[in-house]
């Protein structure tokens, strides 16, 4: 299958680990001209060739920041994913005050509205493609994630909104929805993995180890962040053409609702 993206330009936000660096990775290898973008520039993020900006995309200024840059160095954007975003710490609804409301808004919501606002003018001339992503949370509110599951549902309606708008005028908006993601969120100290292997009273490894199973998972293991990038590259191409306001889900079968 030919994806057609040779020469095509894309930012990538959330791009120093995971599935930002995945897409990054793979975007690159299909001759997309990248920028990506994160709070810091890993060494793994600097190997792949791609153009990078250290940003803060909480904030409108590191928004701002970074579309500077990649409508100056990349020429214009043909391709968005707004991958960026974050979970709260694991705590109770009534231990979730605004400071962190906030943080988490600004984070995984009104990130990717701006890029969205600052993108959608070249994305409209050259009749681009956006992917945000949300996560399985947004349909399998848990407790414990209370502002990140709010946020990432809400992703799932911007999307719709966004692709009823600027489909018409030819931009594709889509969203991907991953699950549990073999990712450091879930694999190293201090991140939210660590927290519910303490709340469960085992070692990371053995969280881990028995998550897929404990966690519902169809398939007996995580995702990949490749196979979340796979997916991502696809809905940006224009072998995807028709596919408008998706909300496409890669969880393992983790999700069992129809």
């Amino acid at each position: 299958m030919h994806l057609n993206l040779t020469s095509k330009t894309a930012v990538v936000t959330g791009a120093s680990r995971g599935i930002g660096l995945a897409t990054v990775r793979t975007l690159t290898a299909e001759g997309v001209r990248v920028m990506g973008a994160a709070r810091t520039i890993t060494p793994e993020l600097k190997e792949t060739g791609a153009l990078t900006v250290s940003a803060d995309l909480s904030t409108a200024e590191g928004v701002t920041a970074l579309f500077g840059s990649a409508l100056a160095e990349l020429g214009g954007i043909d391709l968005l994913v707004n991958n960026v975003g974050g979970g709260d710490d694991v705590a109770g609804f009534l231990d979730t005050d605004d400071t962190q409301w906030a943080r988490v808004l600004d984070l995984n919501l009104l990130s990717t509205v701006r890029a969205c606002r600052a993108a959608l003018p070249s994305l409209i001339e050259r009749r681009g493609a956006i992917v945000n992503i949300s996560s399985a949370a947004s349909r399998q509110p848990a407790a414990g994630l209370v502002a990140y599951s709010a946020t990432k549902a809400a992703l799932g309606s911007l999307g719709k909104s966004l692709a009823e708008e600027f489909g018409p005028q030819g931009v594709r908006v889509n969203t991907v929805t991953p699950g549990m993601v073999r990712t450091a969120v879930w694999e190293d100290a201090g991140e939210v993995g660590s927290q519910y292997a303490a709340g469960s009273g085992i070692d990371l490894a053995e969280f881990v180890r028995q998550a897929p199973k404990a966690f519902g998972i169809t398939s007996g293991r995580m995702t990949e962040p490749e196979e979340v990038a796979a997916l991502i590259t696809f809905l940006l191409s224009d072998v995807a053409g028709n596919i408008v306001g998706a909300d496409h889900v890669i969880d393992g079968g983790q999700i069992k609702t129809v």
